[in-house]
């Protein structure tokens, strides 16, 4: 089988961490966000990967190189001159998804993560017989969304409605697919939308179904999201591989601390933390909700919450850093300085407090 996943545009909202690697490559749970599909799609027996690109394909593929001959899956860009859309990659991968077989084959947008339930997908998707298969997402306020109108029974999706104002259901679009490769015949090579001109057109031959995901979901790529996706990632891993989370007297709740990690005496860390590879944390530090990426040092007595520290940064003694603050790679806040929501560029020094949100150039 093969994968397509939708890797697109600059990231821009989760900047500044994407002004250092593309947004596929942003550690999320101490790997890189991109991983966790690729991993959870070989594991269901995916034996391609297609990257549909647009911004810096070479950074990606060098950087996946490593991955390929480790995870034994083959890893290929498709790169787009002009933005194609959501659709358009795929016309433009259509030789390196179709190999004759009639396999259906996977898309995905790079910045959800969930439990990836890719073998019932698969089930779900030979048993009803249609050309596609679209994963749907509960939530609370279907109003913000574009809403898939299904039969609940057998998954046939009737119609789509964009941000409905009265109530029509509330299951959304969640931005994983598998696709019959005549789906391929309905796509021309321009820019164009699979779930605005694509999938209704499926859905009016009433050959569109729908499955419900099982587990959490979160789209990562705003860093709101990315710490709220953290705390749901850490929740399931408590429910199925909890031999993974850290545990001793300094641990509050579901913490992920890299083996090469370096923790302190007298450190409070947790809830909803990763602290990555490399990291030196020192005695009497407070971590909650929060994420620490490769290489960094957090100071003594340091706090940090509702934040993303970036590669090979360091916070100061008695620091405080709060309320979505983000520091891109390699940012060094001095001692006792406060951070309320401040955006960091790369290679900055902070030297005074940062006492309402603004991004520091």
């Amino acid at each position: 089988m093969k994968a397509l996943i939708l890797v697109g545009g600059f990231g821009t909202r989760l900047r500044p961490l994407t002004l250092s690697v593309p947004k596929p490559l942003v550690d999320f749970a101490n790997k890189p966000m991109i991983l966790h599909q690729i991993e959870a799609l070989k594991d269901v027996g995916v034996t391609e990967v297609v990257l549909a690109i647009n911004y810096r394909p070479e950074v990606m593929l060098n950087f996946l190189k490593d991955f390929e001959d480790q995870l034994g899956i083959k890893i290929t860009c498709s790169q787009e001159t002009e933005p194609l859309g959501t659709a358009g990659p795929l016309a433009l991968a259509r030789d390196k998804l179709v190999d004759g077989s009639g396999e259906p084959f996977f898309v995905l947008n790079s910045d959800v993560i969930s439990e990836y339930p890719f073998s019932q997908l698969i089930q779900f998707h030979k048993s009803h017989g249609g050309e596609a298969t679209i994963m749907v997402t509960k939530v609370d306020e279907p109003s913000k969304y574009g809403v898939v109108v299904m039969e609940e029974e057998t998954g046939k999706v009737e119609r789509f409605v964009e941000k409905p104002k009265i109530f029509v259901g509330n299951k959304i679009n969640a931005g994983i697919y598998l696709l019959n490769p005549s789906v391929l015949d309905r796509i021309e090579l321009k820019p164009t939308s699979i779930e605005k001109e694509i999938f209704p057109k499926i859905a009016s031959d009433q050959k569109l179904y729908a499955m419900v995901l099982p587990g959490f979901w979160m789209d990562i790529g705003q860093p709101r999201d990315y710490i709220t996706g953290l705390r749901l990632y850490l929740d399931s891993l408590r429910k199925n591989s909890p031999s993974k989370l850290a545990k001793g007297v300094h641990i509050v709740g579901n913490v992920l601390v890299h083996e090469s990690a370096v923790i302190g005496e007298g450190c409070l860390i947790g809830p909803d933390v990763a602290v990555g590879p490399g990291c030196v944390v020192e005695p009497g530090v407070r971590l909650s909700r929060c994420t620490v990426m490769r290489g960094v040092r957090i100071k003594k007595h340091a706090c940090i919450t509702s934040s993303i520290i970036g590669w090979h940064s360091t916070v100061g003694q008695w620091a405080r850093i709060e309320n979505m603050t983000i520091l891109g790679e390699d940012v060094h806040v001095g001692d006792e300085v406060y951070s309320n929501g401040g955006v960091v560029l790369p290679h900055k020094e902070i030297k005074s407090s940062i006492l309402k949100p603004e991004i520091v150039m």
